[in-house]
Formats: structure tokens, sequence, C-alpha cells
């Protein structure tokens, strides 16, 4: 068992099973398990009318949140002034807060990038806003999270070479000045959270090399923790393993690894395989509304006529409170009415579905089965039958 000591966070290694590892990461807000998915909260809440007390029932560890939105609206020093984000979304855990650099760069006709900065027109009224990593950090200090993620650039895949090597060089020269930020915004008298860690991000599309130097120069500052961003946007999944390969073998393994926006139960699986401990995506909850549910047979889409007399729960062995109460056909007809309670429970149930495949990773991991879990995972992202 390995542990790390930095600043107010702890990361403990407690098991590997080949590159697969079960850690526990500490922070201000109490203690992660991993591998961990976060949940999305993009704008402090769950689409789907999910409350802080339902992402708990649903045995959610972590929240996600972003900068970009909550600066945007209803802006950051309001919730400073609110006491954090914590208090604001009445949520006693962790919560990580993703840079707003994703947000800001899709955002391609309405920005100007520059070595200071980005400066873009908001997507809620049109106002010129100029962000540059310090003020990254800035938002994400007023906000309080426990982990604050680097400003760093999301590029298009695929993307020529050289841009993407002036790209990776620039993001390094910012998350320099984030880390430089951080550092003094931590120690400032009346901090929301002192403790927040900050995560650095790997970038360089898909370019093998580019994205091993660019971990390399990462290493090299010693940051709480570090992120594989840039991917699950277009590149096929073979494409994005491959790169999780070039990147992990550069990756502290005292350190937790994230990756960004990803994904389907068989991409956090296979990620899992290759070294990675956290994940975030918008699928359960957006799938969820879509009358999409995750099953340990795999998807059912509610919809289908074959469920409009079916009284059985829609997994018959989940344990969520959605599949102990409400039958399939009673759920069909709430999606058709365009009933609000459809989505309510659909998200609850998919979010409850991630948490407990998490759960079974690490229990897995723990016992020393994982590869045979994984061997044994192909169904989980199929049309169930």
């Amino acid at each position: 068992m390995r542990r790390v000591w930095y600043n107010a966070g702890m990361f403990t290694l407690l098991k590997t099973e080949n590159r697969a590892r079960r850690g526990e990461l500490s922070t201000a807000h109490g203690s992660v398990q991993t591998p961990a998915f976060m949940n999305v909260a993009t704008q402090g809440a769950m689409k789907g009318a999910i409350t802080a007390a339902d992402l708990s029932g649903a045995k959610c560890q972590i929240a996600l949140s972003n900068t970009y939105h909550l600066h945007v609206r209803p802006g950051d020093e309001l919730i400073a002034r609110q006491g954090g984000l914590h208090k604001f979304m009445a949520w006693n855990k962790p919560i990580l807060t993703d840079s707003g650099g994703f947000q800001v760069f899709s955002l391609a006709g309405l920005r100007k990038i520059s070595e200071d900065g980005v400066k873009f027109a908001s997507h809620v009224d049109g106002r010129r806003i100029f962000m540059s990593p310090e003020d990254s950090i800035r938002i994400q200090s007023n906000l309080g999270s426990d982990i604050a993620m680097a400003f760093d650039e999301c590029i298009e895949i695929p993307a020529a070479y050289e841009y993407a090597k002036a790209s990776c060089e620039r993001t390094f020269r910012w998350l320099v000045r984030c880390r430089d930020e951080w550092e003094t915004r931590r120690g400032i008298d009346g901090a929301i959270n002192p403790g927040q860690l900050l995560f650095g991000i790997n970038q360089g599309a898909t370019f093998h090399a580019l994205r091993a130097e660019h971990m390399k120069k990462c290493a090299e500052l010693m940051l709480p923790g570090y992120a594989i961003g840039g991917l699950a946007v277009g590149e096929t999944h073979d494409e994005m393993y491959d790169i999780i390969d070039a990147v992990e073998e550069h990756m502290p393994s005292d350190r937790p690894r994230y990756l960004m926006g990803v994904g389907t139960p068989g991409n956090i699986i296979e990620a899992v395989a290759r070294g990675v401990d956290m994940f975030d995506c918008v699928m359960p909850a957006r799938n969820g509304r879509h009358g999409h549910f995750f099953t340990d047979r795999g998807i059912v889409n509610i919809s289908n006529a074959r469920y409009a007399e079916d009284s059985q729960p829609v997994d018959a062995r989940c344990g969520c409170p959605v599949c102990k109460t409400y039958s399939r056909a009673y759920i069909r007809h709430l999606f058709k009415c365009g009933e609000t309670l459809s989505l309510r429970l659909a998200v609850t149930h998919n979010l409850w579905f991630y948490n407990t495949l998490m759960e079974n990773i690490r229990a897995a991991l723990d016992i020393g089965t994982f590869e045979k879990f994984r061997n044994n995972s192909g169904r989980f992202d199929k049309r169930a039958q």
C-alpha cells in the first residue's frame, strides 16, 4: 500500500491488478473510493430534476460542475458570497470543477486565442468575456471546489500536427500559470476551500509522441493529480485506448488519473484496465432523458411498444428505488405523456447503474478478479434483448 500526501489531500494506492488500480482519494469534503465515476452537475444541478439528496441516494461519491457555466450564470462571486458551491447546491461531498476550457473552445466561431488567454462571447447573452489561466483558477477558488482543473486548450480531432504541437506547448505554459495562481489563492485569508487540489490536463490530439512528451513535462510539476483531456470528441474507441496506453506510462503512479468525458460502461472498464482512476460523462443523464436505461443485460429503450403492458421492473436484478417500485409499462407511459417524472426516474436509475458498476469494479479489484469481470463485460453497451 502506497500513500502520497500533497497539500490537504492524500491518494492511497491500495491494490493493483496488472495496470488496473484500486485506490482512495482524500479531499477537504471527504474521501472518494477509486475507480470512481463523477456525476455531472454542470450548472450545480444534475439534469432530470435530481436533488443533492437524490445523488447521495444513487451512491454518488463526487459531483462535477463547470467553471464557465457558473461564471456566466449566476456568477462565481455570487456563489462565493453564498459560502461556496457546496453550500449553494446543498452537497456536502467532494466536487470537481472543470476549468471551462472545453466549453470555451467549443465556441469555435466566437473566440480568439492568445498567449494571455481567450476572448469569447457568452452563449447566454453574447457579452464579451476574457478568461486567462489565472481567471479560471480565481473562479474555481470562488466556487470552493475540492478539485480544480487547469485551463487548457481542447482542440478538434483530427488536428494538424503543427497546430497540435503549438497548442500543447501553450497549454503547458498555461498549466504553470495555473499552478502559480492556485498556490497563491490557497494561501489567501478567507479562502472558501484552502484544501483545494489542482489537476493538470494532458493534451496532444491523437499524436502519441506529443501526448507522451506533454505528459512527461506535466508530471515534473508534481501536481496533486492528472487528467487525460481532448478525447471522446470523435476518435474511435481503439484510438482512445491507444492514446491512454501512450500516456499512462508517463503518469505518476502515486497520483490519481482522470480520463475526461468518458464514457460508456465498456469504455470505463477498458480504461480502468489501462490504469485510469476517475471518469465523468453526461451519458447516464442524457441517455436517461431519452428513455434509454442502462442494465447489466444491455440498454433498454423504454419507448419500445413491447413494454406497453410489461409489469416487470426495468431491471429485475437492480436494487435502485426505481426498479423496486415502478413497472416498465408505467415508466413508458410517463415518457409517452411527457411527464417530468419520467426523466427523474430514468436519470436516477442510470446514476445508480453507473455507481454500482464502479462498486463492482472496485470489488473485483479488491479480490483480484478484475480481468474476469472485464472479460464478461461486453454485454453492457449492447441493446437489451
